[in-house]
């Protein structure tokens, strides 16, 4: 007989504690069942202060929805010029990034949490799916390129870090 999964509001608290007591202030939790699913779908909590490394995935789209808390979505050029900026809220709870698109996202707010959905199976990103012009996460670099996502508008460039 198969199991309906179900998502508690309680589920959602707790993974953004989980990410608010991690290193990273980011936590996720796989709904798909393997790595190899051809549908990847999980959950993504975050804090503001994590930085999400500008990235793109070649070929594959990603959608989110907004589940809690507020976020900001930019999509980039490849200089580093911001293309677009979306604040995923209540109001405007649903994005879809196209394949090949430099992104990024940054929590607004304490205790934002995404359903993120894309295709399978999952990879890791190759180096060659960092942006270039972007700091790698840990970095003090990435601490200002976070505090510049917050605020960021089309047509800025990220600064040199």
């Amino acid at each position: 007989m198969s199991r309906v999964k179900t998502i508690a509001r309680a589920d959602l608290v707790a993974l953004s504690a989980q990410a608010a007591a991690s290193s990273r202030r980011r936590q996720n939790l796989n709904l798909h069942p393997a790595l190899d699913d051809p549908v990847q779908r999980l959950l993504n909590a975050f804090e503001p202060g994590t930085c999400i490394r500008p990235h793109r995935h070649t070929g594959k789209w990603e959608l989110f929805a907004r589940l809690t808390g507020r976020v900001a979505l930019l999509t980039f050029d490849d200089a580093g010029v911001v293309q677009a900026r979306a604040e995923l809220d209540a109001g405007t709870p649903i994005a879809e990034i196209p394949a090949d698109t430099w992104h990024t996202l940054v929590a607004l707010e304490s205790g934002t949490v995404l359903l993120e959905v894309k295709p399978g199976p999952y990879a890791p990103l190759a180096p060659a799916g960092f942006a270039p012009w972007a700091p790698p996460e840990g970095s003090n670099a990435a601490v200002t390129l976070e505090a510049w996502c917050r605020t960021a508008q089309a047509g800025e460039r990220c600064p040199s870090l």
